[in-house]
């Protein structure tokens, strides 16, 4: 998990001295952005004090001071979001509780209450996947069986495909935008979530098993991921252009639902065609003995399994 002087050190470092109105006089410098005693000194700090803040040996750091530290580094509301939470001495009740494992029933009566072409999934804290629908399943993930999520120790896990499945780069054209997104949402939900050992345990995983990850993880970055778009090469549909939506209930902070709609007409064709095939499946399949899990092909990596080296979550 990062630690308060990790995100303050990478935020330190994308600030230089003339965003802040400081001259350098054409020395030349160490450092990428800010020095330690400037921004202590832009924020009404001790160097020492905020030197000791930076390394983890001081106690506390008030309000008020992560406040002037928020001012001088130019941190955008989730950040400073992301930046309490890091400062925080204990979990805040609540967010120390392991998560619903289980989507809350009215999660998902909105999932099934959406049309057959709006693809659709709950996604859990860490990311993987406690439900979807039809056309949500066939538009990410139809190598995966329908049944997966509904197993916990085996389902998908959304930043395992996105980082150690093929096939997931490969229906994403805009993947590295995508990519950096679910890479910066991580981090802000690390920080909320300090003690949840699966979510570091996941973080670790990525960053030894995925040089972008780990690449991606050193920018420091935080981002809610609420809204945006998606450009896809799917197999079957051919191209498609979706916007995404996350809705959150207030009684399960724990899970987002994230509804998908088309951009254009074509891509709403192509959506319909899908559901359109979904459905027929569903009816070759009635009476049929379930699908298992598939087995990965030699040189892929496995997309669930019982634990942490496999995607899961």
């Amino acid at each position: 998990m990062e630690s308060l002087g990790t995100f303050l050190r990478s935020r330190r470092d994308r600030v230089t001295p003339a965003q802040v109105g400081l001259r350098t006089y054409g020395t030349a410098r160490r450092v990428p952005g800010l020095r330690r005693e400037e921004l202590a000194q832009l924020a009404g700090v001790s160097a020492g004090y905020y030197t000791r803040l930076e390394q983890g040996l001081a106690d506390t750091a008030s309000e008020q001071v992560l406040s002037a530290l928020a001012r001088v580094l130019r941190l955008d509301a989730v950040e400073r979001t992301h930046l309490l939470n890091l400062a925080r001495q204990s979990p805040v009740p609540g967010l120390s509780e392991p998560p619903r494992e289980a989507p809350h029933a009215r999660v998902l009566a909105l999932l099934n209450s959406l049309g057959e072409a709006i693809p659709a999934l709950v996604l859990g804290r860490r990311g993987d996947v406690l439900a979807w629908n039809r056309t949500g399943h066939a538009l990410f993930a139809r190598h995966l069986a329908f049944d997966a999520p509904k197993e916990p120790g085996h389902r998908p896990s959304i930043p395992r495909m996105f980082f150690l499945d093929p096939r997931t780069r490969d229906l994403h054209r805009n993947w590295e935008e995508l990519a950096r997104i679910h890479v910066a949402y991580l981090r802000l939900t690390a920080g909320r979530f300090p003690t949840d050992a699966r979510l570091a345990e996941l973080i670790g995983e990525l960053v030894m098993r995925s040089d972008e990850f780990a690449a991606m993880w050193a920018t420091g970055e935080v981002a809610d991921c609420t809204t945006g778009d998606m450009h896809l090469s799917h197999p079957a549909a051919g191209a498609v252009s979706i916007a995404y939506q996350v809705w959150l209930q207030p009684d399960s902070p724990d899970h987002r639902l994230e509804i998908y709609t088309p951009n254009d007409p074509a891509s709403a064709a192509a959506l319909q065609s899908l559901a359109n095939v979904s459905r027929q499946d569903d009816v070759r399949e009635a009476g049929a003995a379930p699908r298992g899990r598939p087995e990965p092909s030699r040189g892929q990596p496995a997309l669930a399994g019982p634990s942490f080296s496999t995607i899961s979550r």
